[in-house]
């Protein structure tokens, strides 16, 4: 199928009565243009003729042979094939000492609780503490290098102080980025297909969430091909990111009870991982989040501060565990 030219340049003119547009004389009276154009990208309003006339011929001959032709529309399962011998690896990464940051108590409890929470799923945890950029980069390399031919998913937990788009190693912060791409669909071929889950308790900046009132009265041989086959398949497809807080924004933890997020999350899949898709379940954990925790402290500045987790999905299926 051939690609349609973008015409979405401005160009100076109104619409007519049946929604064709009229063009206005753009010329002075030395017969110089003063069409608009933009700044980033060429005038290609003289090509519009040219496109119509195509276009034009195009319909012509696609109205002669649209007696013959025939599409063969493929129904795809909107469900990611979970019959495996195994529901995946978790990964769980959590940093607690840095070398020029504060301490994040409360972390343990986090990963403590998502061992418990992963392995009831059925997944294969291990945990990693106190890892440096270099450990994380080697961890995460290793596993998108092993064969997944027999697992489900992939999962994986940052617990770590950050920045938006960083996560921080004990020595110093790295594109997260970094550490996706490794699982990647042309870096880790035995996970095509798959769902690779990526769950971030993280700051994204130092902005504070003041919140707002409401108003109280208002009411392989396992891969599933779905299209005709010899199909392509976004290297970024089948990803989904479940971060703590929104971009530009702090993240929340308690010293003694853990990180808001964190502690949502394992409470929603605790309950509710056998029944909901995975989409329905982080809506709730933003629920939880966002209705039932607001921070509390001595200083002003920190007191009475709200969040809410933010969800970035390229999954192509639904999940149930």
């Amino acid at each position: 199928m051939e690609k349609a030219e973008d015409l979405s340049t401005p160009v100076s003119g109104q619409m007519d009565e049946d929604n064709t547009k009229v063009y206005s004389d753009t010329t002075d009276d030395k017969g110089k243009d003063y069409s608009d154009t933009t700044d980033a990208r060429p005038d290609r309003s003289s090509r519009i003729s040219l496109f119509q006339r195509k276009k034009k011929d195009d319909e012509e001959r696609q109205s002669d042979t649209s007696s013959t032709k025939r599409y063969r529309i493929v129904q795809p399962t909107y469900k990611y094939n979970m019959e495996f011998k195994k529901v995946g690896k978790c990964i769980i990464i959590n940093n607690k000492n840095f070398v020029e940051m504060d301490t994040r108590e409360g972390t343990d409890k986090d990963a403590g609780d998502l061992q418990k929470c992963f392995r009831n799923i059925g997944f294969d945890v291990n945990v990693y503490n106190d890892l440096t950029c270099d450990d994380m980069e080697r961890i995460l390399s290793k596993a998108a290098c092993e064969d997944h031919k027999d697992a489900a998913c992939f999962a994986c937990v940052l617990l770590s102080h950050g920045k938006e788009g960083c996560i921080y190693g004990t020595d110093k912060p790295m594109p997260i980025n970094d550490l996706t791409a490794f699982f990647k669909g042309d870096r880790c071929q035995s996970l095509i297909g798959k769902p690779k889950l990526f769950f971030i308790q993280a700051c994204r900046g130092s902005e504070f969430d003041n919140g707002i009132q409401a108003d109280s009265g208002s009411s392989n041989d396992n891969l599933e091909m779905d299209a005709n086959p010899g199909c392509k398949i976004p290297v970024e497809a089948d990803f989904l990111y479940a971060y703590s807080t929104v971009p530009g924004y702090y993240s929340w933890r308690n010293p003694g009870k853990g990180s808001w997020f964190v502690q949502s999350l394992c409470s929603v899949l605790n309950e509710f991982s056998k029944e909901l898709e995975i989409l329905q379940i982080l809506t709730m954990v933003n629920y939880k989040v966002a209705r039932n925790y607001e921070s509390q402290s001595v200083d002003p500045l920190y007191n009475e501060k709200k969040q809410v987790p933010c969800v970035v999905s390229m999954l192509t299926k639904e999940l149930y565990f």
